[in-house]
């Protein structure tokens, strides 16, 4: 695992200079009528960048009416695709979805919790690039330019953190900032890795690592999931500052003991799932060296130890 908190270099093959009559904002003013088409080689986001790959936004939503309009209303309009994956909600989640991102491609959850909710996500979105945030407000879309921009200078996983230099939050509590340096502690301790914030849901990557991340959990857990096992595959993390804004309206399904403990244990089975993994791989290089060695001593080769009928005549 490479993790890496320098700033953005973009390579000159994933960016253009972007024409000199953008607008002066960072493009996020107003709701989108027509989405840029992802069919375009390169499209502005932002005064002095353009890039190829697609970006599709994931937002997990039950019951959260009141405050996507403005969730929506921070979506830059370069974005290519935005699922919205229904909770099977009660009110009129969907209808006003629809009615602001006319686009919108709606999926419902079949199952419960926000990982199944994302993993309902990343199966219907066909972006280069997934990005997930949240639906109550809490995240703002102004700050997806910065995620793109850490995956095209060069990171496999960006990975947002109100703890980094720049970030911060107005929502988070001291109990919850408590259990969140904790379970950081732990991850860091045991992957080697430098995480500030472990448990936040403001996250992008590109598609192809899907595999690698190889989620399997349904609930609140899965962002340390996510973290943690990017970090076991290798792949290049880098931090992205962010800053946590107030629910605006409901109340968070977010349970600090009961989720905090599922957290716990997902960082010990990963835990002991790689240590497990690499205990295997050196049995099996190991075996592969006594068997070299073997070879060696009667003048054949492993395959055809590993082999033994290649030896016999026709």
């Amino acid at each position: 695992m490479v993790y890496r908190a320098a700033p953005v270099r973009v390579p000159i093959q994933d960016l253009v200079t972007a024409s000199s009559d953008l607008p002066d904002d960072d493009g996020t003013g107003g709701l989108p009528q027509t989405p840029a088409p992802a069919s375009a080689r390169y499209r502005p986001i932002s005064p002095d960048l353009a890039i190829a790959p697609t970006v599709s936004v994931i937002i997990p939503a039950m019951n959260e009416s009141l405050n996507l309009p403005h969730v929506f209303q921070t979506l830059p309009l370069w974005i290519d695709e935005v699922v919205l994956v229904d909770g099977r909600s009660s009110d009129d989640t969907v209808a006003v979805a629809q009615r602001l991102w006319p686009r919108i491609k709606v999926v419902t959850q079949q199952g419960w919790g926000k990982g199944d909710a994302l993993l309902t996500g990343f199966a219907a979105c066909h972006g280069d690039i997934i990005v997930t945030m949240d639906a109550d407000g809490s995240t703002h879309g102004g700050e997806i330019v910065r995620f793109v921009g850490a995956l095209l200078g060069g990171a496999d996983f960006a990975k947002g953190s109100r703890f980094a230099n720049g970030g911060g939050s107005s929502d988070i509590t001291a109990a919850r900032r408590y259990g969140n340096r904790i379970l950081s502690g732990m991850v860091n301790r045991l992957f080697g890795t430098r995480y500030t914030d472990l448990c936040y849901g403001y996250n992008a990557f590109w598609a192809r690592h899907l595999s690698a991340l190889d989620l399997d959990c349904a609930g609140f857990e899965v962002e340390a999931m996510m973290n943690v096992r990017a970090a076991a595959s290798g792949l290049q993390i880098q931090e992205v500052p962010s800053f946590e804004h107030p629910r605006l309206h409901g109340a968070s399904n977010l349970r600090i003991m009961i989720d905090g403990w599922r957290i716990a244990k997902v960082i010990a089975r990963e835990w002991y799932r790689l240590r497990s993994a690499r205990t295997t791989e050196r049995v099996v290089a190991a075996n592969m060296g006594q068997r070299a060695d073997f070879a060696k001593s009667q003048n054949s080769s492993p395959e055809v130890l590993a082999n033994p009928a290649s030896c016999r005549g026709a």
